[in-house]
């Protein structure tokens, strides 16, 4: 009997070593494009997890998380609730996200120029479309929208008497920016933007004016997208109305 155990145990593992290596072929051969999530986050697990099936493992995840970017996001505390996934199954997932993180921002900083609040979007939406607190990121640019730097400068409720302008535009200076892209999230994920960030931008638009240092957008980013104000014109609507005050 003993022997008949051992030799189930043998095969199974077996079975499931050529179902690793093969998912791993795969991918080396197909590329990363042709994986699903669920393909994506069972490779992920192989790495340590070796005698778990993490096929389904994946696929349990992602029913209760419904999408990829969730399972990344979720906080250590829950994924260890998960039968078979304990805090050094979760090392992966936490990895690559930091891993992509900082990718993207390295990528951000050495672009020639940044084309469109899209491409600021994907730049920095997994930095901070899960973030529980507000955080107030400016990105510095050159005449040619070089970028010259990233900063996150306030976190904590945005509003008008919580931002200081000074802060945004002596950073600037140091930079010798000449035009400032300004990103927030919204933690409620409602990417629409209030009085209050609407009021923010105004001011900030009409320091910049005085500075000759130009306010170009202001991005809200959100669980799944975002609010571009230079897109939707409110950047230009605003700057006609100062100018109009200001004459």
């Amino acid at each position: 009997m003993a022997i008949n155990k051992e030799k189930i145990l043998l095969t199974a593992y077996e079975k499931a070593k050529g179902h690793r290596n093969r998912v791993k072929e795969r991918f080396l051969k197909e590329g990363p494009e042709t994986f699903t999530d669920e393909d994506l986050l069972e490779l992920l697990l192989m790495l340590n997890l070796p005698f778990k099936d993490t096929r389904k493992l994946a696929r349990e995840l992602l029913s209760h998380y419904k999408t990829l970017d969730n399972v990344l996001d979720a906080p250590l505390e829950d994924l260890s609730k998960f039968k078979g996934l304990k805090e050094k199954g979760t090392l992966p997932l936490k990895v690559v996200k930091e891993v992509a993180r900082r990718y993207l921002k390295a990528k951000a900083l050495k672009t020639e120029y940044l084309r469109s609040p899209e491409e600021v979007y994907n730049y920095l939406k997994y930095e901070m479309q899960n973030l529980s607190r507000e955080t107030l990121k400016t990105i510095f640019l050159d005449a040619k929208s070089k970028v010259l730097g990233i900063e996150t400068l306030f976190e904590g409720t945005i509003t008008e008497s919580a931002i200081y302008p000074r802060e945004i535009f002596n950073k600037a200076l140091e930079k010798k920016a000449v035009f400032l892209i300004l990103v927030h999230n919204h933690p409620s994920g409602d990417v629409t933007p209030s009085k209050e960030d609407i009021r923010l931008t105004k001011n900030l638009i009409l320091a910049g004016l005085l500075l000759q240092c130009k306010i170009i957008d202001h991005i809200i980013i959100g669980k799944n997208g975002y609010f571009s104000m230079a897109e939707k014109g409110i950047i230009e609507n605003l700057e006609k109305e100062i100018l109009s005050i200001l004459k």
